[in-house]
């Protein structure tokens, strides 16, 4: 069993209200495709308020931004589900109609104590840093990935896709 699991945030800033009619085809993605992720090989944890998904936890510094934060047990089962799983990537394809584009980074990566929850402030501290100083081991991305602490000296996974971050919040 890893000591140390992955855990990883991204955010977005919806182009309407999540009851418009122009994101009703992402809302009503939102419960299948958490769904697949809480079922996924490797999936350990994900934010979610009673509703089921995180759309309703405000953070970041702006009420209108949406949330998703999830653990993972290794690199390689989030970016299997991320960007191998046909449905995710059906919804992360659409997200330029639903999300305003973001000149800053949107997504984070780090590695956290396994059964550790990681908290929103944590992944705000953790997004930040990767925004001010780039990628290090304690704020990286995918294209960019830093081993567990634990980890033996192996070579690192493949890199994802060019697109490589998760972009595309699951709630």
């Amino acid at each position: 069993m890893p000591s140390h699991h992955l855990a990883q945030v991204n955010i977005a800033l919806p182009l309407e209200p999540l009851g418009s009619a122009r994101l009703a085809d992402f809302v009503s993605a939102l419960e299948p495709v958490n769904a697949l992720a809480d079922a996924a090989p490797g999936f350990v944890w994900r934010l979610k308020t009673d509703g089921g998904d995180a759309t309703a936890v405000r953070a970041f510094g702006d009420d209108r931004i949406i949330v998703n934060m999830s653990v993972w047990e290794s690199a390689e089962a989030l970016s299997d589900f991320v960007f191998r799983n046909p449905e995710h990537a059906a919804v992360m394809r659409r997200r330029r109609e639903w999300f305003v584009p973001m000149k800053e980074a949107i997504a984070v990566l780090w590695w956290i104590p396994a059964g550790h929850i990681p908290t929103v402030a944590e992944a705000e501290e953790r997004l930040d840093h990767l925004r001010q100083h780039g990628p290090t081991p304690r704020a990286f991305t995918f294209r960019h990935l830093f081993p567990a602490p634990d980890a033996p000296s192996v070579a690192a996974p493949a890199p994802a896709p060019a697109d490589e971050a998760p972009r595309c919040p699951a709630g």
